[in-house]
């Protein structure tokens, strides 16, 4: 495990001294299960509208009840590894709710990002964000670059062997 990997008592303290210190908190979340270049773009991007990067993980059995239970095809400890190797990601924690309200109430990052395939009013979280007055940024997909598309990519070159 890497220092970046934090449990929820440990964030919220690395947080707090941040936001004293007068940095702006950006807050992220999903499953990350095949990262792609498509997460690659969209994490930096994120980074960019703050000065510290939190990105939380959906855990497997989390995964499992969004996705199906086929996936995760990566294990949350590898995806977590593989996250934290990334620079623009400055702290991760992993959580198993549906959504992210719970850790978005605790940690009351001042802007929460999600993909352009959202809208801020489908988001289970606007309102929980909008509670502390923080501010929610959509980030324009990568067009063609997501895991559905590489999952569907997989699964066609292996029916044309």
């Amino acid at each position: 495990m890497t220092a970046k990997i934090m449990e929820l008592d440990a964030l919220k303290k690395e947080i707090k001294a941040r936001k004293e210190a007068g940095e702006l908190i950006v807050f992220t979340n999903g499953c990350f299960d095949i990262l792609h270049v498509g997460h690659i773009r969209y994490l930096k991007k994120a980074a960019s509208l703050g000065d510290k990067l939190v990105l939380a993980v959906n855990s497997d059995s989390s995964v499992k009840k969004l996705k199906g239970k086929k996936r995760p095809f990566v294990p949350e400890a590898e995806r977590l590894e593989m996250l934290a190797a990334l620079e623009m990601v400055d702290y991760l924690i992993l959580f198993s709710e549906a959504d992210a309200k719970k850790l978005l109430e605790e940690i009351k990052p001042q802007i929460y990002v999600k993909g352009g395939d959202y809208r801020i009013e489908d988001l289970p979280e606007a309102e929980t964000v909008y509670s502390y007055g923080g501010k929610i940024v959509l980030i324009t997909e990568v067009k063609g670059k997501s895991t559905t598309n590489l999952i569907k990519k997989i699964r066609q070159s292996k029916d044309e062997k």
